[in-house]
């Protein structure tokens, strides 16, 4: 069983979806603190054809408060705006009707905190593109908040009977294989495979939001992108 281990992002990059597509199951490492100007509660995206964030407003938002402990503020403050500017940016993209409804059906959700949400971002896009990974939040089972680091990773392995770990390449700095090889775990990253994909230029914007490659290609188009990835 491949076990995979990540914070809940908003929507994130192929790469994340890559990661997703590569475990059984995936752990939303949700209650450990929440970190500023990183993807929790935001993704980029072609506004206006160029480059630009899409914010989910939080109450609150600390690094001394756990991911799952940050509320999302009330959608009537931001929810229409932010799908309007998504209308404006991608309206002639193809998939636009069918991609849109996804977001705008997930951020209208009734979760009102950000790890929620953004793990709901995660699980009704791998839906989406029928991935059939099993997704568990960590606070609903380990009971090991007490750890931490590796220490902590590895429990929730042996916890899950996991018989291999996989990570994307930021992994690399903080696992030593021997410590997974010692408990029977074999330990693997996934090289993230952005391949250049036609948006509505020539210019290629490469580490978008999975939204933006929805946008632009079909559901079994984006499914072939997961698969293309390079083991490290």
């Amino acid at each position: 069983m491949k076990l995979a281990i990540m914070q809940p992002y908003l929507f994130p990059y192929l790469g994340y979806f890559q990661l997703v597509a590569a475990a059984d199951k995936f752990v939303f490492y949700d209650d450990v603190n929440y970190i500023k100007n990183g993807w929790i509660n935001r993704n980029r995206l072609l506004l206006g054809n160029t480059v630009r964030y899409i914010t989910v407003p939080l109450a609150g938002a600390s690094p001394s408060r756990k991911i799952n402990e940050v509320e999302v503020l009330p959608r009537e403050r931001w929810l229409r705006k932010m799908l309007e500017a998504i209308r404006h940016a991608y309206a002639r993209a193809p998939h636009y009707a069918r991609v849109s409804e996804l977001v705008g059906d997930t951020l209208s959700s009734a979760t009102t905190d950000i790890s929620t949400l953004a793990s709901l971002s995660v699980i009704e896009t791998s839906r989406y593109l029928q991935i059939n990974t099993d997704f568990v939040p960590s606070s609903a089972l380990y009971g090991n908040a007490g750890l931490n680091g590796a220490d902590r990773v590895l429990d929730i392995c042996m916890t899950e009977k996991a018989d291999a770990y996989v990570n994307l390449p930021g992994g690399q700095a903080l696992y030593e294989r021997k410590d997974f090889d010692s408990l029977g775990i074999s330990l693997g990253f996934i090289q993230p495979n952005l391949r250049p994909y036609r948006q509505f230029d020539d210019t290629f914007h490469p580490g978008l939001s999975i939204v933006d490659a929805l946008m632009f290609n079909s559901a079994d188009q984006v499914k072939a992108m997961l698969t293309e990835k390079v083991r490290a």
